[in-house]
């Protein structure tokens, strides 16, 4: 796990990363500069349980891929949670909770997964300890506002002026970000690989 000092401001920006792309670099600047992040941590999971396993790479390679492209000084690429074993995303939180107390920390989401937020594994227990970023992306701009995390947690949306003093409030606290958008996906770049 990286390390933070306490009263710095730290997305946690995570994903099966299968491949990294632009987009997933698009995503992280616009994160570190319209939150007014200290760091990035770019987690690199070992599986998703909503995705087939069959198209996983080794994490290594998504590691080190990821790594190659996520260019600014202030992102940590990192794969903390194969060695602690966790698996979901709500565990991944309450770990990186106990071990930074003091630091102010923004899960960062792309608004796809936004829009799909509500069928995670214990969703609300991932809004409740740290605020959430979401990035505008392509064909989610408008979905994610009827998404059932958005309408569930309507009362707590931030507006996207005051993003800067995101990781400082509250949870359960929420905005989303619009901005430049990419159309790169992962699984369309698994799909022309793949011939």
């Amino acid at each position: 796990m990286p390390h933070a000092g306490k009263g710095v401001a730290v997305g946690l920006f995570g994903g099966s990363f299968n491949p990294p792309h632009a987009g997933h670099a698009l995503v992280a600047e616009i994160a570190l500069r319209r939150l007014a992040l200290d760091q990035l941590w770019w987690m690199v999971t070992p599986g998703n349980p909503l995705k087939n396993a069959g198209d996983l790479a080794p994490l290594a390679e998504r590691l080190q891929l990821s790594e190659k492209i996520a260019k600014n000084p202030k992102i940590k690429v990192t794969a903390f949670e194969a060695a602690h074993r966790v698996r979901f995303t709500a565990d991944t939180l309450a770990l990186v909770k106990a071990r930074n107390p003091g630091v102010d920390f923004v899960w960062i989401m792309g608004a796809d997964s936004l829009r799909d937020f509500h069928r995670w594994q214990r969703w609300r227990r991932i809004v409740m300890p740290f605020p959430i970023g979401g990035v505008d992306r392509p064909g989610a701009t408008r979905s994610f506002l009827s998404a059932v995390g958005a309408k569930t947690f309507d009362y707590a949306r931030v507006d996207e002026g005051d993003a800067p003093r995101l990781a400082r409030m509250t949870a359960p606290a929420w905005t989303f970000i619009h901005g430049p958008r990419s159309s790169l996906s992962s699984s369309a770049i698994r799909k022309v690989a793949k011939g």
